[in-house]
């Protein structure tokens, strides 16, 4: 890990219809985030939140995709920031926000890595196109949009082809997935460890896999979805789902990924305090970058 991380905040809630979760970067940072990080040795830059575009009620037929243009824009922006922040030796760590911001968060880290790997810790998949969107909703979208698969003006942000290749992903925890993402996943050969896998292999040989596949990368970009967590464990997301991954599966994870030293970017998204218990969610996204950042129990 490099010794100076750089922070941004994306308070962007436009790629799904649910409000609150671009109080997200603010939940994280009063969760005592930039103090946990200081006290584990590093130097830390807050580069504040980007400016998001205002809810346009627009139409987009035929897809009806929510937002289009206001996430757009966004996306733009936050890619050009992400790429200024990529050209000093900082660790860049960016916190959502809805998942739909890695649509400029990898449009930028891509381009600083000739064979970027993602880590893609999440209850679903991201990988719906229009066509396939039962929603509309955009955060649904970005793990597709970085394939190059989806509306041409979302998969032109940053360079007009594939961000990334899908030998190159890895997705964790996943236990709710459309038709269409099913079908892409395996017409693609995407590598998934479902909950069915972790229960049944336990999260240790999840991530020494997860580790194994990816090390022909030459950079690792961890995406990582509170809503993989249990709701028991984070109820302060939008779209929770039952039997996910245990707290503690979680530092696990986060641990092991600190001692393989892959990890060379990270983002945290879903956080959304009006859903949530007391900023639960929040200190545990902050608790779990702890772990990310070699902060072990003894």
């Amino acid at each position: 890990m490099k010794k100076c991380i750089s922070i941004l905040g994306v308070p962007m809630d436009l790629g799904q219809a649910r409000r609150g979760v671009d109080m997200g970067p603010s939940a994280i940072r009063y969760a005592g985030v930039v103090e946990r990080l200081q006290r584990l040795g590093y130097c830390v830059k807050d580069y504040g939140d980007i400016e998001v575009n205002a809810r346009v009620v627009e139409s987009t037929e035929p897809y009806n995709l929510k937002n289009l243009t206001s996430v757009i824009e966004t996306s733009k922006r936050l890619k050009d920031k992400v790429t200024e922040i990529m050209k000093g030796d900082a660790f860049p760590l960016i916190f959502g926000g809805d998942h739909s911001i890695s649509i400029g968060t990898i449009a930028a880290i891509g381009d600083g890595f000739k064979n970027l790997g993602v880590i893609w810790y999440d209850a679903h998949a991201d990988l719906n196109i229009p066509e396939t969107s039962p929603s509309g909703n955009i955060h649904g979208m970005p793990l597709a949009v970085n394939l190059n698969i989806g509306h041409p003006f979302l998969t032109s942000i940053g360079i007009e082809e594939a961000k990334l290749k899908p030998e190159n992903i890895v997705i964790i925890g996943a236990r709710d997935l459309d038709a269409g993402e099913k079908a892409l996943i395996k017409k693609m050969g995407i590598k998934v460890f479902t909950m069915h896998e972790i229960d049944k292999l336990g999260m240790a040989k999840v991530m020494e896999e997860t580790i194994a596949y990816l090390k022909h990368t030459d950079g690792v970009h961890l995406s990582l979805d509170l809503d993989a967590l249990d709701p028991m464990e984070c109820p302060g997301v939008g779209t929770p789902v039952l039997g996910g991954i245990s707290y503690r599966e979680s530092h696990l994870a986060m641990e092991m990924l600190a001692e393989s030293g892959k990890i060379t970017s990270a983002e945290f998204v879903e956080v959304n305090p009006i859903l949530d218990e007391r900023n639960k969610t929040a200190t545990v996204a902050v608790a779990l970058m702890g772990s990310l950042f070699g902060e072990k129990l003894l």
